[in-house]
């Protein structure tokens, strides 16, 4: 079982290539989501760079760990805010946040049971799982929060 699979560099002193990055058409619009966002984007290439470090004490289940914690609060904001706006849409985007928090507890389980996490694999997963639902689920909450012109 390995914790500390493969990354490509980016050829500055082995340093490893981001996860995951950001894209512009990912913005919705609503400062405090896409700060979150952001914000999810930087933990996950900190984390994952952390992973590679030889030594750090990092292991798979921290770096799985730290991200559902801090995806599931981030769920946890944009859920709040369709509610109380009464989304009409809101059970169909939280059954895609559950989705994806089922994905991750999957990976963990199957971690701790011995399993192997290919980390690229499950990035590129998070990253077409980002991809689509930011341009479907986010983006009509975007519309639906966006003032009437």
């Amino acid at each position: 079982m390995t914790e500390t699979p493969d990354s490509p560099s980016n050829g500055r002193e082995g340093t490893p290539l981001p996860l995951l990055a950001w894209k512009s058409e990912y913005s919705l619009g609503i400062p405090a989501v896409d700060h979150e966002h952001r914000e999810l984007f930087e933990l996950i290439n900190d984390l994952h760079a952390t992973l590679l470090v030889p030594g750090s004490g990092t292991t798979v289940m921290d770096f799985l760990g730290e991200l559902f914690s801090k995806i599931s609060s981030h769920f946890a904001l944009e859920e709040k805010l369709m509610r109380d706006g009464g989304y009409a849409d809101f059970a169909a985007h939280k059954s895609d946040h559950e989705r994806l928090l089922d994905e991750i507890r999957d990976l963990m389980d199957d971690y701790e049971d011995g399993g192997y996490v290919d980390l690229n694999r499950f990035a590129a997963d998070l990253e077409r799982w980002f991809s689509v639902h930011f341009s479907t689920h986010d983006a009509a909450l975007h519309r639906w929060s966006a003032p009437s012109a």
